[in-house]
Formats: C-alpha cells, structure tokens, sequence
C-alpha cells in the first residue's frame, strides 16, 4: 500500500502549522548519512529466484552489480512469469534443483512463510547467500537453526524487510540518529489488512496464510522500532480477538485470533505497542509513529493526514477545563521521495512496492555482497523483528500474560 505524504493535500489545524520544506531539505542530508558507505564496482552477483508471486516484484535484473542467473517455481506459469520479469532464459522446477547450480552466488527466497527456514537453511548449506521475505522463521527453535547455520557456513542472510526502507522510516531513523528526538520513550505501530482472508484460499484449496496468527508476521511493525533506535524488544504482554469464524476456530496454527494488541518493553525501558489487526472495522494500513520528549514524528495517517512532526513549544495554552497545557509546534512534513536519490544506482531511481521499498532491498542485498559487508538487516536484526511476535503471540493465548522475549544477540 502507498502513502504519497508529498503529494497529500489535506488541511490540518492553522495553529503552528508551517511549511515542511525545511524539515524535509533538513532530513535528505541525514538520510544520505544514514547510508551505507559503499564503493563503486563493477563485480556482479549472479542471483537465483524463487518464488513467482511477491518474487517478481522487485528490481534485480536492473541493478548493475547484479545477473539474475535462474528463477525457479513449482508452478510452470509462474517460472514463465519470473523468466519473463527477469529476462531469465534458465528455469528450475523447484528451489532443491535452482541451488545445485553451480553459477549461483546468492538466492532470493520468497516462498510460503513456513518454509522460509527450511529453504534458507538448504540454500546455505549449498554454498548460497540469502535474501528471504517474512517473517524470518515461525519459532525460536526455528531462529535459533537460522542463526546457527548462518555462523557454521559464514555466508550471509538478509531479510527483505519493507517497513525498513519505508520512506517515512528512512526519515525516522536520519532524525533519531541525528538526536532530534530527544529521549524517544513510546513508538507504536500498526499494520492493519482488512479482507486478507481473500488470500487465505487460492483455487478451493487453504494457503498457508490461513488462520495465521497476526503476531507471527510481525515484522512490518517490529522494524519500525528495532531499525530506528537499535533497542532490542524484551518483555511483552498481548491480547488476541477472535470470533466464532470457522478460520479462527479451525486451522494448522491452533490460531484463535483475527486481531493481536502487544505492549513491548524494550532493551532501554521505552514503551513499544503493536497492533496487528486482519479484521474489522478499520483502514488498512502499515504505519507507525515514534514519540521524543524534544521531537515526535508520524507516518501519514490513513484517515487522510499526511506526514506530521510534533515539537515541545514553550508557549502555553488552556484546555477544556481551563487549566494550562504547554502548546506543541505543529508542522507538517513534506516527504522526501528517498528513492529519487542517490542512496539508489540510477536504474533503481524509480517508485517501488511497498512505499518504496523494493528498490532498496534489492540494492541493500546486492551492495552489502559487492562490498562483503553485513546487511542492515542480517540474521540478528531479522530475528530481532521476528522473535518478539511469536512470544507476543504465546502471551495472548495465555490471556494476556507478560512474558520474556529471548533475546538471539551474540554475547
């Protein structure tokens, strides 16, 4: 889903309301800090692709460090989509075959959620670097096989976070690396997708997303904390909602939830809430806003408020009570378009999924191979996003109690 903050039109309230320009001019220098610093070169990554559903959606065939050696699918209509998209002339029926050829440095896996760590772990052990989609894993047994198989083959995996890459987070992470924030006690963030069980059954038949709980693909919502301030999340307390629904009542997961609130603490004692919610009366929407004593920033709104940042005023004002309240700066932001820049190669400048997203993910996979570097989201920082959810989950299915979350960290 997008939210163009830029293009937005919507009033908001004429108290302290000022251009945004300046923040935005402000931000594009931070973001560009925020960068990784990589050389130019003209190495190429020879990449395999699995999976021709959300796999054909990103960029590989057109970043210059980067050939896309093979795509691979168990469906023969979609191989032909993935060849067709990849201008791949090479095709595999399954990932076990694509990950025998030898021309193959690196794979992009974006197969079914619960097979994400079975194919990572056997792409790693054939000698390839991984790209996976979400969520990293579906347990922390399963985390704890990621991670021992990335330190046993020293290859390296990055998950293809979006909400990482998200304009708005781009600009959250320059502003808080910058200190604008001040002391950031409280983030929160939702990812709202009304009507996803249209996609719980394809062809009369169940997928894997059916009954899913929402807290075990958390990683949309997780990133827009971890990514920006580097806190790990360490306690947690969640509530589920479910209803009479024959999804929720009767699934592979045990899943009887539509709906999970969590309430994180996090490494530095901050407040984090997650909501993630694939029923009801809402908006769809994958946004979060992140609270500063000094300085709060939020992601445009789905009611039709663009992006917005908040500042501690010194003047003051009465409320309906009458009594005196100090009166916050208010000024709307104008969102830089981070994807017009050169944070991307020049063939990758142009608007992707995801607000954005896909472009990036794409060049920060290819670029940290090029360079030999980690990526920003390596196997730590991906079960950094996806460990909490599955505890959070475990929390709402013992009513809401406030559990540990293990943390996967080196020592």
């Amino acid at each position: 889903m997008s939210n163009d903050a830029a293009s937005s039109e919507t009033s908001l309230p004429r108290r302290d309301f000022v251009s945004g320009t300046a923040a935005a001019v402000a931000g594009l220098a931070l973001a560009s800090e925020a960068a990784p610093a990589d050389e130019p070169s003209d190495k190429k990554i020879r990449v395999g692709i699995v999976g021709g559903g959300f796999g054909r959606s990103f960029q590989f065939h057109e970043h210059p460090n980067c050939i896309v050696e093979a795509v691979s699918d168990l469906r023969p209509e979609r191989r032909d989509v993935l060849m067709k998209t990849y201008k791949c002339e090479k095709s595999y029926e399954s990932l076990e075959k694509l990950i025998l050829d030898k021309d193959l440095q690196a794979v992009a896996i974006f197969t079914p959620a619960p097979d994400h760590v079975r194919h990572a772990v056997a792409t790693l052990k054939a000698g390839k670097h991984v790209l996976s989609a979400v969520p990293a894993a579906m347990s922390l047994e399963e985390c704890e096989q990621l991670i021992e198989t990335v330190k046993q083959t020293g290859l390296t995996y990055m998950m293809a976070e979006t909400s990482y890459f998200q304009q708005p987070t781009i600009s959250a992470r320059a502003f808080f690396k910058e200190g604008r924030f001040g002391n950031l006690f409280y983030a929160e963030s939702e990812y709202h997708h009304p009507g996803l069980e249209s996609l719980f059954f394809e062809n009369g038949k169940i997928t894997w997303r059916h009954g899913l709980p929402p807290m075990n693909y958390p990683t949309h919502c997780t990133a827009h904390m971890v990514s920006v301030t580097g806190e790990r999340l360490t306690d947690v307390t969640c509530v589920g909602w479910g209803d009479k629904d024959p999804i929720v009542t009767d699934n592979v997961y045990k899943n009887p939830f539509w709906n999970e609130t969590a309430f994180f603490k996090t490494s530095k004692g901050n407040a984090f809430r997650v909501a993630i919610y694939w029923k009801g009366a809402h908006r769809g929407t994958e946004r979060a806003q992140w609270y500063g004593d000094k300085f709060s920033f939020f992601f445009p709104h789905p009611n039709g408020i663009p992006s917005v940042i908040v500042r501690s005023g010194k003047q003051t004002e009465k409320d309906s009570g009458g009594f005196v309240r100090q009166l916050a700066e208010f000024e709307q932001y104008k969102q830089p378009q981070w994807w017009k820049t050169d944070m991307l190669p020049a063939p990758l400048r142009h608007d992707s999924g995801h607000e954005g997203s896909h472009t990036f993910l794409t060049h920060e996979f290819i670029s940290a191979l090029v360079n030999n570097r980690q990526p920003v989201v390596n196997v730590y920082e991906a079960v950094a996003y996806t460990a909490p959810g599955i505890v959070a989950h475990q929390s709402a299915l013992k009513g809401g109690e406030q559990l540990k979350v293990k943390q996967f960290d080196p020592v």
